[in-house]
């Protein structure tokens, strides 16, 4: 089976990470799997600085997690190095990993590419092509990976249950201005902004970036306590008959398809297309 994600070292102490996994870069068990191997490289890789995850899809970053995979596989998957179910484990450690992680978003994250994007230490979309959204309340469903604890620390409560309880659509600039992303930037500046500001940490000292990370990452991120119990809640919620019925009616629709739901999702999950 190919690799989802392809690996690129375009200079020292900076690593490249691109999903591709057409049609939509759907996350699976595999995408998971490939993403804690990355991760376990980048903790113990001593010239890593910095690596930045983009896409060869312009108009997915990471669609969100597929959701006719098989759910006891995905609930059977082996707990990752913090005894945490592996998906958690991974947004765990890409956000504490001793390097600086970035995230590069053309296109769209929703769901569990939304969440993988918030565990990233920066984010920079494409003002015109990037939309990010938690589309699970739309479906009856509660995110899994626990991006409320996240979005309330960026953002704050009223913003947080915005996203989360709407299960909307936000496109570049709003989520700028939300603070989902570090900045929306044109387009055509995307890739040189990113590449720049990449290149010039992957100059620096390691372990002053990794010390300098961690202080940081005292005061900002959320306890790892709180993440099992949306996972917990998830687990719970996706097997309800509404849940059931919601997503089904989505994939009748064309969900996890190149389709106008898809690519609308925001309009689509709330079941009235003059919303």
């Amino acid at each position: 089976m190919p690799r989802q994600i392809q690996l690129q070292r375009p200079a020292p102490g900076l690593l490249r990470a691109t999903f591709d996994h057409p049609p939509i870069n759907l996350i699976d068990p595999d995408t998971i799997g490939e993403l804690a191997e990355l991760i376990g490289q980048l903790e113990t890789d001593p010239e890593a600085r910095v690596i930045v995850f983009d896409s060869a899809d312009p108009d997915f970053f990471l669609a969100h997690y597929d959701v006719l995979a098989d759910k006891a596989r995905t609930a059977a998957m082996a707990p990752g190095p913090t005894g945490m179910h592996l998906w958690l484990d991974v947004l765990v450690r890409i956000a504490r990993a001793p390097v600086a992680s970035i995230a590069m978003i053309r296109g769209r994250a929703r769901g569990a590419g939304s969440e993988f994007a918030l565990a990233c230490d920066m984010r920079f979309a494409s003002a015109e092509r990037a939309i990010l959204g938690q589309f699970e309340m739309g479906v009856g469903v509660v995110p899994g990976g626990n991006p409320m604890a996240r979005l309330a620390g960026l953002m704050g409560r009223g913003r947080t249950l915005e996203v989360v309880l709407g299960a909307d659509d936000f496109p570049g600039p709003l989520a700028e201005r939300y603070g989902y992303v570090n900045r929306a930037l044109p387009d055509g500046e995307l890739d040189t902004f990113v590449d720049r500001l990449a290149r010039r940490l992957a100059g620096f000292d390691k372990q002053a970036i990794a010390s300098a990370k961690r202080l940081v990452d005292a005061v900002s991120l959320p306890d790892d306590a709180v993440f099992p119990q949306s996972l917990a809640a998830y687990f719970e919620t996706v097997q309800r008959p509404v849940a059931r019925e919601r997503s089904a009616a989505l994939v009748r629709a064309g969900l996890q398809t190149r389709s106008a739901v898809e690519m609308e999702l925001g309009k689509y999950v709330a079941f009235d297309r003059d919303a």
